[in-house]
């Protein structure tokens, strides 16, 4: 539930400027049965590594805030109007926005990883994930009272 809730709460940040309050309890509400679905359904879909939920709570609900801002702006509060005032290309906009910034975030996060695999790793050996990284890295242990 939380995660839903921080998800609304992203979607709603872009559009904050551009809806009404209906518009902006429909973005939220919508966001937070995606981003639901996303740090569930899609993340075990993909089968990819991510335990604090970013994707699926800040990406899924930035994409979706981003594409529901083209529906539900309102010309009446910041003079851009959505689709629902008759703008539809407001949607391919944002759109295209989304794609751009897809396109923008998977190539400078491939281009770090190479860069820190290259230098420092992204795994550690298999003795120390077996181990954990508290107890190898840092000494932690937990201690029965």
């Amino acid at each position: 539930m939380i995660s839903g809730a921080v998800g609304g709460l992203v979607a709603i940040t872009p559009a904050a400027g551009f809806v009404n309050p209906v518009g902006a309890l429909l973005i939220g509400a919508a966001a937070g049965v995606c981003c639901y679905w996303g740090a569930t359904t899609l993340k075990q879909m993909a089968g990819y590594d991510d335990s604090l939920d970013a994707f699926g709570v800040h990406g899924v609900g930035g994409i979706v805030g981003a594409l529901l801002t083209g529906v539900f702006a309102v010309e009446a509060v910041r003079g851009t109007p959505g689709l629902i005032d008759g703008a539809p290309g407001q949607v391919a906009t944002q759109a295209y926005g989304v794609a751009v910034t897809v396109v923008y975030c998977a190539v400078v996060t491939w281009v770090i990883l190479k860069v820190i695999n290259a230098t420092l790793g992204l795994r550690v050996d298999e003795a120390t994930d077996t181990a954990g990284l508290d107890i190898k890295l840092h000494g932690e242990r937990a201690y029965d009272l």
